[in-house]
This record gives C-alpha cells, structure tokens and sequence, in this order.
C-alpha cells in the first residue's frame, strides 16, 4: 500500500500526559498517516523534551520532531547545545527547537525565575546559536557567562536545527523577531492573533511563525466542536490574555470567565462559535478551510492537538485534513 503524501506544514502534538507504552506507536503512526512534524511538551511534571525527542527520532524515519520548548532558566545554554547537536546530529534536517521563558508559576517554583527574562533569553538563544554553528563563544552577560567554549569538530551537525522562541507578549514577541529564526504560539491561535504576534515580531528576515491548535475534526461538525470544547477551558486565565485580546469577542469571553466558578464550567458555557474560531475543530472541510484561514494569516506550519480520551485514535481523523 503506497504511503500517504506528507504535508509538511501540519504537525501534531504529542500529549504529555500519553501512558509511556503509547509514545512510540503514537509517533510511528502519526508519521504513516502524513504529519510532517511532531511536536513534544516539556512541562513541568511530566517528562523531558530532549529525552523525548530522542526516542521519537531513533523509531521513526523522516517526521520532524519539534521540542516546544526549552526554558531558558531550566539548563546553562552549554549543556544544551551538546544535546541539541546531538540530536541535530544524528537526525540531521528533522529537529526543531523552542526555547522560552517557561511558565513563570513553574520557574518561580524551582528558583529559575530570572529579574529579567527578556533579557536572559536574548543572551542565551544568541549564545546558543553560536555554540551549535562551531564558533568559540565568549560571553559575560548578565546571565549567560561562557569563557571561551566551543563544541568539538566531531559533535557539530551538518544541519544547524532551526532556533524557535516559544514566547506571547509584545516585548517576548519582538524579541523572538530580532534573535529567533521562528516563533512558536502556544494555543488557541485565531488568525486575529497570528497576524497581531506577526505584527509585533516585525522580522526582517525569515522567520517561521508555528500555531498550535486544539484540534477535533468528525463528520458531524457539532460532535468535534464538542469533543475540543475541553482542550480549551484555560483559556479565560490571564496568562492567555494575549491570545484573546484581539477577537472581537474578548470583553464578552472575559466576562463569560469572571462569571464562572471553575473553568469546567467556563468551557461549557462558551458559545460553539467561540469554539469554532478558537479551534481547529468541525468536519474534515471545515477544518481544512480552518487551516486555509491562518495560513492566509502568516502561519507557516501548523500543530494539531488532539483531544478527548483515544489521542492515537484522534490521529485517524486529524488526517483526514492532509493532503486534500
């Protein structure tokens, strides 16, 4: 049977909360049915990205595999270069990674919540970048001090994987523009959004913009919309403001959360327009019509996660928007 063609620009996120015997048959599966790229979670809890990565890479044979993403607090930058090269080195052209400030709830709790984050991450993706090109790097900034460190010829990739930020306010936003040869959006990513992130980015060179999604796609458009209705009941928290506040429907889903009790409850009440705009969520047209609108956008590759209690099963009907 001949494989599926390969749509390089949808990816599909590995849930980090997967029972550990599924990871593998999940990735080998979501590579069969034509996902360009995978993407894993490094949250803090669950498991680690480069080890993650690592297997997923050795028992496939040509998705990408994206880790999203690194804290910058969380590794000195040196250390992270070596398992960065190596990835890249044994897999060369299939490895993506995003680093980022983290969530600052999880850095404060182990001490690694910097004064200044925008600053720390300035210094490290720019020291890292020089680290895995081969260069002798020499640094004394306020967080990043390296003292004449280089990696050897013999653990330098062929292909220097691209160097992601995973950021969401303006000044993080900007930021990723000027130092990052991508941006990575955590979800929900409306068009409103990708285009208001693209505009604050203001790259003068190219720059990939990656959207992650809560994904549902079934036949019977109402069933998908409210199997992703779940996947999106953090949404009214602040850290996500920046997601919302350019729909045109902010005030009204902020006001919607201050007047629940539990975002259980938020979740249910949302309106199945609200969750059509805020997902990748309806039949297989309209989901493929979904991923038309943020391309058009400015989104360069997109990320599916899927949702509800079968995540490998879900894979079968994400597919169904590839390739059409």
């Amino acid at each position: 049977m001949r494989s599926p063609a390969t749509d390089r620009t949808v990816g599909v996120l590995l849930p980090r909360d997967l029972p550990a015997d599924r990871i593998l048959p999940y990735a080998r599966r979501a590579e069969e049915l034509g996902f360009g790229a995978l993407w894993v979670v490094e949250d803090l809890g669950f498991r680690g990205g480069v080890a993650q990565a690592a297997a997923v890479l050795a028992s496939t044979d040509r998705i990408r595999v994206g880790i999203g993403l690194l804290p910058a607090g969380a590794r000195n930058v040196a250390f992270a270069a070596l398992e960065i090269a190596s990835l890249a080195q044994l897999f060369p052209g299939r490895v993506d990674v995003a680093v980022g400030h983290g969530m600052p709830a999880w850095m404060r709790s182990v001490g690694q919540w910097p004064r200044s984050p925008l600053t720390l991450l300035r210094e490290y993706v720019d020291a890292l970048r020089a680290l895995l090109r081969g260069e002798l790097t020499q640094r004394r900034g306020q967080y990043v001090h390296l003292d004449g460190v280089q990696l050897d010829p013999s653990a330098l990739p062929d292909v220097v994987p691209d160097i992601l930020a995973g950021v969401r306010g303006p000044k993080s936003l900007a930021l990723s523009g000027e130092v990052a040869d991508g941006t990575v959006l955590a979800e929900p990513v409306a068009p409103e959004y990708a285009r208001a992130a693209l505009g604050h980015i203001a790259a003068d060179r190219p720059h990939r913009l990656v959207a992650c999604n809560i994904a549902s796609v079934d036949a019977d458009p109402l069933t998908a919309l409210a199997a992703a209705r779940p996947g999106l009941e953090w949404i009214g928290e602040p850290d996500w403001r920046a997601h919302i506040a350019p729909l045109p429907f902010a005030d009204e889903l902020l006001a919607l959360r201050s007047g629940c009790a539990s975002r259980e409850e938020f979740a249910r009440r949302m309106p199945d327009d609200w969750v059509a705009r805020l997902a990748v969520a309806g039949s297989p047209e309209e989901a493929r019509a979904r991923l038309d609108v943020l391309r058009s956008a400015g989104v360069t590759d997109i990320v599916l996660a899927p949702v509800g209690p079968d995540p490998v099963g879900a894979l079968e009907s994400l597919a169904t928007v590839l390739g059409a």
